[in-house]
């Protein structure tokens, strides 16, 4: 199984598997996750969620190959990996997010939708969505300079490079970093904690941090959508895919 899930002790277990190709994710993934978080939100006996990798890699993203096979089949609000960034963004039970080494693309944006993040100091997080012909995904757009301030996010989203786990915690889009081989024990010690606390209380205390920004963040994600769906279909993305697949360095210099 590409996403092994599980129950214990209260908390749900949703783990990335598929270590062959570095995690990344098809829309069948997507499909799991996002049914699983469904499922949690009406299982009583969850109480917390803690979404984990491996420790060489959380996910390198979306798996390119699957993602432009099935990107031209469903309108993207349809689609499996909206589905589950939907159901993580409203997600009423906490989530915890353990990283360790790469967070690719959506392995960036989705932490932005989870309430405590922890890192192995061998993370590192990039969103190359400009170096891709496309734009961010999924709020990050209005998250990410909400977090880290404007100058930081705009480096991060206009460059699309990688930064370390270090700079992840400067610019508060983590938690808190431990050494990676403390990583697995550390989160779900935190799931634990969180599982032993009163149900309500955590709904409650989420839902008030949350619920200004619950609008906002599905306008968001509905303008990104738009942006997505044109850029998608536009000569540079062809171009990168392109390039990608045929292991070379794009060309973007006739393009205006």
């Amino acid at each position: 199984m590409d996403i092994l899930t599980s129950k214990s002790n209260g908390i749900l277990m949703i783990e990335f598997n598929r270590p062959d190709k570095k995690n990344a994710i098809t829309a069948a993934m997507y499909q799991t996750m996002a049914d699983a978080l469904k499922e949690a939100e009406a299982d009583p006996a969850v109480r917390a969620i803690l979404i984990a990798g491996k420790p060489e890699i959380f996910t390198a993203g979306n798996d390119l190959e699957d993602f432009m096979k099935n990107s031209s089949q469903d309108a993207i609000g349809e689609r499996p990996v909206t589905q589950f960034m939907v159901n993580l963004s409203r997600a009423p039970k906490p989530v915890i997010a353990a990283v360790a080494g790469a967070a690719v693309g959506i392995g960036t944006t989705m932490l932005m939708h989870c309430d405590l993040i922890y890192t192995a100091d061998n993370a590192k997080f990039s969103m190359p969505f400009t170096q891709l012909g496309l734009c961010p995904e999924f709020a990050s757009s209005m998250l990410l300079p909400q977090i880290a301030g404007y100058p930081r996010a705009a480096e991060k989203l206009l460059l699309g490079e990688a930064f370390s786990a270090k700079d992840a915690y400067e610019m508060g889009l983590v938690t808190r970093v431990v050494p990676a081989d403390e990583l697995r024990a550390f989160a779900n010690a935190q799931a634990t904690r969180l599982a032993a606390l009163p149900a309500s209380s955590l709904r409650a205390t989420k839902s008030l941090m949350k619920s200004a920004q619950t609008a906002a963040i599905d306008a968001q994600m509905m303008e990104e959508n738009k942006y997505f769906g044109t850029m998608l279909s536009a000569p540079e993305a062809k171009e990168a895919f392109a390039a990608f697949f045929q292991k070379r360095k794009p060309d973007f210099t006739r393009f205006s």
